[in-house]
């Protein structure tokens, strides 16, 4: 069994995790500040006398007593500070007329190592063949040792070659004068 049993040990703490309807009701109660923040903004004082407002406002009066039922439940001085939950933010997604293609891509850090990495061996590979790098030069060395021994060796084998075909003509001769007496 783990250390601290079942239950787990001294990690982590109780999750708690917010209702679908207390979302619901949030997001509505922001929707009807924006509408009243709105209608503030554009009717002014005037709105009393509309009854389809009447009506928005008494809901609004409903929705009100909620959040304050709400308001009381936060702690601390989270009644103080105004916090959006990032989370809950809806991302608007951009059209394909919205998208900067054109401007410069920024890499990541991979990515441009990759391209550094690539454009120093081609570098490399270019010195090597020009015969500047040491690695180039030794090479070169040991092949310019390689082929005066092969050189060598070929001269040795043609030298054995005459002296073969001197030594069969020689025989041959002495074969030709012993046969002609």
């Amino acid at each position: 069994m783990p250390k601290g049993g079942r239950k787990g040990g001294h990690k982590g703490r109780a999750r708690q995790y917010t209702s679908p309807e207390e979302i619901d009701a949030q997001l509505q109660a922001e929707k009807q500040k924006a509408r009243e923040e709105e209608e503030q903004e554009e009717g002014g004082e005037g709105a009393i006398g509309d009854p389809k407002k009447e009506k928005k406002s008494l809901d609004s009066d409903e929705s009100d007593e909620d959040d304050e039922d709400y308001q009381q439940k936060r702690k601390g001085v989270e009644g103080l500070i105004d916090i959006e939950n990032p989370n809950r933010v809806v991302q608007t997604a951009k059209k394909v007329t919205q998208l900067d293609l054109d401007g410069p891509k920024e890499l990541s850090r991979r990515e441009r190592e990759e391209i550094e990495k690539q454009k120093a061996k081609e570098r490399y590979m270019k010195m090597h063949l020009a015969g500047k790098t040491e690695q180039a030069k030794a090479d070169l060395a040991r092949l310019a040792i390689i082929r005066k021994q092969r050189e060598e060796a070929a001269k040795k084998k043609e030298e054995e070659r005459k002296a073969k075909d001197d030594a069969s003509v020689a025989g041959k001769r002495l074969q030709s004068l012993s046969l002609n007496k």
